[in-house]
């Protein structure tokens, strides 16, 4: 259940960014750092206040902190909210989530032998995202090659995020795991655009509202929700859960922004998180007879 309103308001989230995107000229980047800065601006002295000891970290461990702050929670957000500006909510978010087949193909690589269910899943998530990316959209859909690495490289990011992240939820508690990551995210992209420049915009009492919303209800409360999740669960459990973000996203797109698919976009939506859930049903199921053993 925790995963699932994270995902949930994730999905929500999509939705707002790509509003103020195409309603409101925010640029993509803008958005993550602000969304960033908000959650570390109420973190911080609720952990100085409530938690003070989470903030002391080994010398040791700032190395963990780096990389999954800069390959994780900087990457993940910078090219999902870029792709959402490019390619609209629909694309952007099935993109995503191909990082649960994602994950699943790392464990093969591992060592899990591989399975009938598994090659299946592969080829749907192939064919899905064919559809996906290939299907016409309107005349004024012009996206490059470059924004749709970008798109694919979220789904990556992502798949790193949740696995790197259960190393470091093991020995740390989740309110460590977000505050440095967020800090160390936030300080990547202030050094792209400097804080000075965003107020120099003039944007609206509107837009800061905005920013505040997205920093608290898709940045600190859905990724709270999440590694709570995550620290009972494996990987690919909290990856499967997570795909019902895009049932939130794409439907809000659809009625909200007109954003709706076409029908082949729909078939590779299907085959795509289908895939996901495929794959990762033998891990699933692997669990469980693991926990019934003992």
């Amino acid at each position: 259940m925790l995963i699932l309103a994270a995902a949930t308001l994730w999905g929500i989230s999509a939705t707002v960014a790509r509003i103020a995107f195409r309603d409101h000229g925010v640029p993509p980047l803008t958005m993550v750092e602000m969304r960033l800065l908000v959650a570390c601006a109420l973190l911080f002295p609720w952990l100085v206040w409530r938690r003070p000891k989470a903030l002391r970290l080994p010398r040791g461990e700032w190395r963990y902190f780096l990389v999954l702050g800069l390959l994780g929670v900087a990457a993940v957000q910078g090219s999902y909210f870029y792709s959402i500006s490019r390619l609209g909510v629909g694309p952007s978010i099935l993109l995503q989530y191909l990082a649960p087949a994602m994950i699943v193909g790392y464990e093969l690589a591992r060592g899990r032998p591989p399975e009938a269910r598994t090659m299946a899943s592969v080829g749907a998530a192939v064919i899905g995202t064919g559809l996906l990316v290939l299907s016409p959209r309107a005349a004024t859909f012009h996206p490059t090659w470059l924004d749709w690495t970008i798109g694919l490289s979220s789904a990556l990011s992502f798949a790193f995020y949740i696995s790197f992240s259960k190393r470091g939820l093991a020995r740390h508690s989740s309110t460590t795991v977000l505050f440095y990551t967020f800090l160390i995210a936030a300080l990547f992209w202030a050094f792209v655009t400097p804080p000075w420049r965003i107020v120099a915009a003039g944007y609206s009492r509107g837009i800061w509202g905005l920013f505040i919303f997205v920093g608290v209800g898709s940045t600190l409360i859905p990724f709270a929700l999440f590694a709570a999740g995550l620290k009972r669960l494996r990987p690919v459990e909290a990856a499967i859960l997570a795909t019902f973000e895009p049932v939130v996203a794409v439907a809000l797109a659809a009625f909200v922004l007109g954003e709706g698919l076409r029908p082949l976009q729909w078939i590779g939506g299907v085959l795509v998180i289908g895939a996901t859930l495929l794959a990762s049903v033998p891990a699933a199921e692997e669990v469980t007879v693991t926990a019934e053993r003992v």
